[in-house]
């Protein structure tokens, strides 16, 4: 039988009436199809339709959608006793919970109703589509096909092949779809899939960050908010989504890939899980939660600047003139000589290295030097990073200073590379290794991790953003410095950063 997403008479089953199901009933009824929907619960089933009714009918009420078309949505969604019901089906898509045996029962079953090619599809979010296809009958019929939580909300899909899926089965998911007012993108089968394995890059090296000591969970937010501009910081996104949740699917990753350095799990993380500071659910994560509000604790009392001299390392021409820029409108004290003055204070602004071994390696005094992240400009939050024993005179002095003019200025402990730095160029290097491995094309990388989690670029556009060779320096430095394999450079990003070619140049 020849099936088309397009047309008329398209009958979709949903199994699982919970969160994602719904979601998924919703937008296949008011993309014109015929829904089926089963759960276990028959009352499920039930709450699911009305709360369906309820949003179409806040989406008239806001003028989103014509009242007609609602209740046409609504008249295409039927309720199903048992799985039975799904023989006269299209495609049935899969919103069970995620657990492996689950789900090879419902596709066991379905396998005993419906016909050899109708198109079969689950909705993992961290489960590989092979292995639940594996014990199918038919596993070339199988495929992936990932929404995002709210689903009405979230535009984005993957679509994903299994290594046996048919390419006329993702072709037809995709056009789906696209029906379905969703933006779809092509995965190969990978633990986490796309979206997955590049949010963690923003998460976990925040965790690490923190638990190392490097910054306080409110500081490395305020960085990537403020800074970095991401619409949430890594800490407030972990109390929002559970850490009962995001803990347990990062490990399952990492174990997937056979404990692939990048996707390392944070120890702390896992202590704070078994703590029960699970985020907004239990009122109390990273942040408190009191009637619903995060309570966030107020940075520190911005101190005056006390007329010290500054002096800036005249190393890298590229980060030292837009630094003596700033001093000047700034109206510091500015140090000019060739080497600074006896009590001056001492800038530095490196890339991929701590301020220690850029005070030695300059040969300047680390008690008397702070060093200042440029990556992402300088006028919006300020970080700086204080050596072991920089003098806290010294430290309060750059603070007044760099606050003078109103700017928020965070100050961190000593890292090789800075919270910004070291964030963006993990997020960069997955979305790279993606890239390298050819789960899919450069283009639909960027456009499921800016649809999927609203990042300010995808991560390729952010690494060209950034500078690639810049990306590739801070890496090399922090893995030449801690030995972590984690930091190691993919093929993809150094080749293109030596050849001076976009981080979105496909192979030739």
């Amino acid at each position: 039988m020849t099936i088309e997403p397009t047309q008329d008479n398209l009958v979709v089953g949903v199994v699982g009436a919970g969160a994602m199901g719904r979601g998924i009933a919703q937008v296949a009824a008011t993309g014109g199809c015929t829904i089926k929907l089963y759960d276990t619960r028959l009352d499920s089933s039930k709450e699911a339709v009305e709360f369906i009714n309820n949003m179409l009918g806040r989406a008239v009420d806001k003028g989103r959608m014509e009242a007609g078309d609602a209740k046409a949505a609504m008249t295409r969604i039927d309720v199903i006793e048992n799985m039975s019901g799904f023989s006269d089906c299209h495609v049935v898509i899969e919103a069970a919970t995620e657990n492996l045996e689950i789900k090879r029962k419902i596709f066991s079953e379905l396998e005993s109703i419906v016909g050899d090619d109708i198109i079969l599809a689950s909705n993992t979010s961290s489960l590989s589509v092979t292995t639940i296809a594996a014990s199918c009958e038919h596993p070339e019929r199988v495929a992936g096909f990932h929404f995002f939580n709210p689903v009405p909300l979230m535009k984005l899909v993957e679509v994903i092949d299994g290594v046996r899926t048919e390419p006329r089965v993702t072709d037809f998911l995709f056009g789906l779809g696209a029906r379905m007012g969703r933006e779809p993108v092509r995965v190969a089968d990978a633990p986490g899939f796309l979206v997955n394995q590049v949010g963690r890059g923003y998460t976990i090296e925040a965790a690490h960050l923190n638990s190392e000591g490097v910054a306080d969970y409110v500081d490395v937010d305020r960085i990537m908010r403020d800074a970095a501009g991401f619409r949430m910081g890594p800490f407030e996104l972990l109390d929002l989504t559970a850490l009962d949740v995001t803990h347990p699917a990062t490990r399952m990753i990492y174990e997937q890939f056979y404990h692939e350095p990048r996707y390392r799990p944070s120890t702390k993380m896992n202590t704070r899980m078994e703590a029960n500071l699970l985020g907004r659910k239990t009122r109390q994560g990273y942040y408190v939660y009191e009637d619903g509000k995060q309570q966030v604790p107020d940075e520190q009392a911005v101190p005056e600047y006390d007329s010290r001299a500054v002096w800036v390392s005249p190393s890298n021409p590229e980060t030292c003139e837009p630094i003596l820029g700033l001093l000047k409108t700034l109206n510091a004290n500015i140090d000019d000589g060739e080497e600074p003055g006896e009590n001056s204070l001492i800038i530095v602004a490196p890339l991929g290295i701590d301020a220690t071994t850029s005070s030695l390696e300059e040969g300047l005094d680390p008690v008397h030097t702070v060093a200042l992240d440029t990556l992402l400009g300088l006028g919006v939050r300020r970080t700086i990073m204080k050596t072991p024993v920089t003098d806290p005179a010294f430290v309060t002095s750059a603070r007044g200073l760099f606050t003078s003019d109103g700017t928020p200025v965070t100050v961190i402990r000593d890292s090789a590379g800075f919270v910004a730095q070291r964030i963006l160029a993990m997020i960069v290097n997955i979305g790279c290794s993606i890239a390298q491995s050819g789960a899919a094309t450069p283009l639909d990388i960027d456009k499921a991790v800016t649809l999927g989690l609203g990042y300010p670029h995808g991560p390729l556009a952010f690494g060209d953003f950034l500078g690639a060779d810049r990306v590739l320096e801070i890496l090399i430095s922090i893995f030449e410095m801690t030995g972590d394999p984690r930091y190691r450079p993919t093929p993809w990003l150094r080749r293109r950063a030596l050849l001076g070619e976009s981080l979105l140049t496909p192979e030739s």
